[in-house]
């Protein structure tokens, strides 16, 4: 099934998208730690209180989570065009609920940065409580996938050799539109195409069989020294075609519009706007 975080009529609710339509689930107001697997696999919706999806206004995916825990340098070509040596274990940063926006809300560039820069990713959603979970077992704690734009400062990246500086601005990280639950992508997780396009060009096309650690490896990585609760997000890493690797560089300016498409999950697209518009 697909899910939404969504205002409609000044309420927050969560919904299942079925038929063009958002149907309500009972009593949750977002996806996250209201949603555990057990929730999600037998939904308690309210299809009578149904709207069109083009009436509601799309949160993100998950508005509130615990952690939000990225992946750097999990591609390959991505690892080569920025001249570094594969890594041998994941890196990994992690970003602040406050980055998080819409699907289709505007992104904010700050005006302390001159360096903004798209990544996009396929983002992984936890659904149970996950404390060293052998990578055998590790799809049986995700809620689903959906599809987030890690957008990086590159100029305050790069002031230290730490990364949150550069990937932890407030409003700045598209997550959606839809939570995309595992039975539904299966298999094809580790051959979906994954692209992203600004200004109808498209500067980055890829897909997750790239990646260097694939997403099992990944849960049982972190989970071995926190424990992921549902609602918890995992940014899996870009692939090559970022802008601040390319000649000439290429940085998001306002005005500008990029989009993030992933198989079987959809698109998030959004403009790029001042920090006060």
């Amino acid at each position: 099934m697909r899910f939404v975080s969504y205002l409609y009529d000044g309420r927050r609710r969560a919904g299942a998208v079925i038929d063009g339509c958002v149907v309500p689930l009972a009593d949750v107001t977002e996806l996250g730690r209201q949603t555990p697997l057990e929730v999600l696999s037998a939904p308690d919706l309210r299809y009578g209180e149904r709207v069109p999806l083009e009436e509601v206004r799309l949160r993100p995916v998950v508005p509130e989570p615990q952690k939000i825990i990225c992946v750097g340098l999990n591609y390959r070509a991505h690892v080569i065009e920025t001249e570094r040596e594969l890594p041998t274990y994941p890196v990994l940063f992690s970003k602040f609920p406050t980055s998080l926006i819409g699907p289709n809300d505007p992104i904010v560039v700050p005006p302390e940065t001159r360096q903004v820069d798209y990544e996009a990713e396929l983002a992984v959603v936890i659904g149970a409580p996950a404390r060293r979970v052998p990578k055998e077992e590790a799809r049986t704690v995700i809620a689903g996938y959906t599809i987030a734009n890690d957008v990086s400062m590159r100029d305050y990246q790069y002031k230290t050799h730490q990364w949150l500086q550069g990937k932890a601005w407030d409003s700045s990280t598209p997550l959606g539109p839809e939570l995309v639950t595992e039975d539904e992508i299966g298999d094809q997780v580790g051959k979906l195409g994954i692209s992203l396009t600004l200004n109808g060009e498209v500067l980055q096309s890829s897909d997750t069989s790239m990646m260097i650690f694939d997403i099992p490896t990944l849960i049982s990585t972190i989970s071995e020294f926190t424990t992921l609760l549902p609602g918890d997000v995992i940014l899996t890493g870009t692939p090559d075609g970022v802008g601040s690797r390319r000649t000439p560089q290429v940085f998001l300016t306002p005005g500008d519009r990029v989009s993030v498409k992933i198989d079987g999950i959809g698109e998030l697209a959004g403009e790029i706007r001042s920090e006060g518009e």
